[in-house]
């Protein structure tokens, strides 16, 4: 089984926001959702609810926007 970096969705109140995917990412979120539900026996999630999760965790993870962070406070 895959080691995803995504766990479970949260359900929090939400900020609307419209963006335009190409066709081939909305494929691969639809996958990764497939995989995800896999993983988790829960069903799978819209492939834009991954959208939110796996921005929140890219900025998390990058070392330079937290140093540029710290350093701007």
């Amino acid at each position: 089984m895959a080691k995803l970096k995504l766990g479970a969705i949260a359900d929090e109140k939400p900020v609307k926001v419209t963006i335009e995917l190409p066709a081939s990412l909305h494929h691969d979120l639809a996958a990764y959702a497939g995989i995800l539900a896999q993983e988790t026996g829960q069903p799978a999630p819209d492939p834009s609810k991954l959208i939110v999760p796996m921005v929140q965790r890219f900025i998390a993870t990058d070392r330079g926007f937290a140093k540029a962070r710290r350093q701007a406070s």
